[in-house]
């Protein structure tokens, strides 16, 4: 880690087995962005992991008349991080939309098992930056970056570390574009990689 990521942390949004190839809600090369977020990660002092964790009738689930099929269902393999993701720094996990009658999106809605907000322990731990990665650019990686520049951080979402569900083909691009002129800062992970180098020559 160096000065260039000092005040910011890393925010890991659901890469998830259930939202990658295979999983019962795969995002179209979810997979794909585990490298990328891989070597983001030691540039980082601060890194947070998310996870969508449904109980099993959760209001999201056809069978409860929602919009999608059952998927990270707390307990299961679907639910659990991508094996490949490199885990071993990570500081936080936060668990959402973990009721059976409420659903959420945006990862300022999770608790950590000490039942603090993402919002609690970012402002605890000085952040001023957040930059989001993750699934899906948009649905959750859209409204906890929409989020985090509502609880007043400087947000920056790496495009190449994030793929989209696109229900409706544009979905992808439309979320970023509702992010850009909302505030975020829309990156590459080549561009986090420069400033980093640069920090540290």
């Amino acid at each position: 880690m160096n000065s260039q990521f000092q005040e910011s942390a890393l925010i890991l949004v659901d890469i998830q087995n259930d939202f990658c190839p295979g999983g019962a809600l795969a995002v179209n090369e979810g997979d794909l962005i585990v490298p990328i977020v891989n070597r983001l990660i030691p540039r980082f002092s601060l890194v947070i992991s998310t996870q969508d964790w449904h109980p099993a009738n959760h209001i999201s689930f056809k069978a409860q008349s929602g919009p999608w099929p059952p998927h990270c269902v707390q307990g299961t393999a679907g639910a659990e991080l991508h094996s490949d993701l490199e885990t071993n720094t990570i500081a936080h996990y936060f668990r959402k939309a973990s009721s059976p009658d409420k659903d959420d999106y945006s990862e300022f809605e999770g608790k950590d098992e000490q039942g603090r907000s993402l919002d609690e322990v970012l402002k605890d731990q000085g952040v001023k930056r957040i930059y989001v990665v993750g699934l899906a650019t948009d649905y959750c990686v859209l409204e906890t970056v929409l989020d985090g520049l509502k609880y007043g951080y400087e947000v920056y979402a790496v495009t190449d570390a994030m793929r989209a569900v696109n229900v409706g083909p544009d979905d992808g691009e439309k979320a970023l574009y509702k992010m850009a002129s909302s505030g975020a800062n829309l990156v590459t992970s080549e561009v986090i990689d420069l400033a980093g180098s640069a920090a540290m020559a």
